[in-house]
């Protein structure tokens, strides 16, 4: 006698049913790989497209002229103080004696920086004895000059639609076939601070005042956050003042941001008098605001270490505390730190409540301590975004770069910590 299958013994209608809900099923697990590959090609376009845009502001356009460091040019003994622009201009103007125009010599000593006199300016600081000597020095060009020579500039376009003169792109032909115009390492993106020009344009000065908004906002948000979460979790009584606390602190994490901008600008800024666009205040500021997700990341921590720990602990004399700090502490302390650095990783990318305690300031120099003036990488961000010239488009992609680069690496130790240390029960 056969036997019978499942499927056979079925009825009709039931094996439709069935199959239609078999095929609803592979429809999700198609839309579902769908959606993926959509948010994946998204996020490639996006970092394609940054990419693309600022991989060019790591290369500089460089010249190389010969200065002739001529005693009369320093008139003071402070050699400081000498006229290193009309060094760079007298070099210029020797190197194309056919410039005899005023406005073809502005457009001349045009294409090379501003940032050369500053670059003699230094090295006879350091070397005095180079006053009355002739030497060679390559010195970063002018932002359209550096944009011709990355070709974001179509030379085929009228006179008048492009910044590059006829003039001027002879000149730079003519330095070309000298060679004296060359593409090197863009050191002064990484080691400098804000500037006017864009080819002198540097993000140190943002990335150290993001240091030490981090630091500040570690070192308070950290403590204060395990400190509370252990608090509410392991010793607060359960009534009505401490379910206040908890909602509370979850609608915390929901508030917008800038609202915790208005906050600091209140109260650290216009009642505690501490100065506007300082580390200080913006740690201050961002410590608010990462302390709901830090208290939230530690509850859900502390929740998740088994009661037999505590249990167990308790059974051999271990009071309160030391359960807690003994044996609970340690044991919820990886997912603690793995919120935390979350919640880092988020405050590195605000922008909005910086914005309001005065951190969108132009900062040029380079903050020495977290009390000195100082921008954040996404004010600066935001203040090149604002900027017409071609060359701060391809910084501000090239800044998107390194934050990113700063997000992906806090996230992935974030990861990391909680594949490394993550305990399953």
């Amino acid at each position: 006698m056969e036997s019978s299958t499942p499927e056979s013994s079925l009825s009709p209608e039931f094996n439709k049913r069935l199959k239609k809900r078999y095929n609803a099923e592979q429809r999700f697990k198609i839309l579902g790989i769908g959606a993926i590959f959509i948010a994946l090609a998204f996020l490639v376009f996006l970092m394609s497209t940054v990419i693309m845009n600022g991989h060019s502001a790591f290369m500089q356009t460089y010249v190389k002229l010969d200065f002739t460091l001529d005693k009369k040019y320093f008139t003071d003994e402070d050699l400081s103080k000498g006229d290193f622009q009309g060094i760079v201009k007298a070099t210029l103007y020797g190197m194309f004696p056919d410039v005899t125009s005023r406005r073809d010599k502005r457009a001349l000593t045009g294409m090379v920086s501003k940032g050369a006199a500053f670059n003699l300016m230094d090295m006879v600081r350091e070397d005095p004895s180079l006053v009355g000597k002739e030497v060679s020095v390559w010195v970063p060009a002018n932002d359209d000059v550096d944009m011709l020579m990355k070709g974001n500039i179509d030379m085929s376009q009228p006179e008048a639609n492009r910044r590059i003169k006829d003039n001027q792109y002879g000149w730079i032909q003519t330095l070309e076939a000298d060679e004296r115009l060359q593409m090197k390492f863009n050191v002064n993106f990484l080691t400098s601070g804000d500037s006017r020009e864009p080819e002198l344009a540097g993000i140190w000065s943002a990335v150290k005042g993001s240091f030490y908004t981090l630091v500040i906002t570690l070192l308070l948000s950290f403590p204060i956050g395990v400190a509370a979460a252990v608090y509410l979790e392991e010793f607060a009584p359960d009534n009505k003042f401490t379910d206040l606390i908890e909602i509370n602190i979850n609608n915390l994490a929901a508030v917008p941001s800038i609202i915790f901008g208005l906050l600091g600008l209140a109260i650290f800024i216009n009642f505690w008098g501490i100065p506007r666009s300082t580390p200080l205040v913006g740690g201050l500021v961002l410590t608010l605001m990462t302390l709901p997700t830090i208290i939230i990341a530690a509850r859900a921590s502390l929740k998740s270490v088994p009661p037999s720990i505590r249990e167990a602990a308790l059974g051999v004399g271990a009071s309160k505390i030391q359960t807690v700090f003994h044996h609970v502490l340690p044991l919820a302390l990886p997912g603690m730190l793995t919120g935390t650095i979350i919640g880092m990783a988020q405050a590195l990318g605000e922008t909005a409540p910086l914005l309001m305690i005065g951190m969108v300031a132009f900062i040029v120099d380079i903050p020495g301590s977290i009390t000195d003036p100082a921008a954040a990488l996404p004010v600066q961000i935001y203040l090149w975004a604002d900027s017409p010239e071609r060359a701060f488009t391809e910084k501000t992609s090239a800044a998107i770069m390194v934050l990113l680069a700063f997000l992906i690496t806090m996230n992935a130790a974030a990861v990391f910590m909680r594949k490394k240390f993550e305990i399953e029960w």
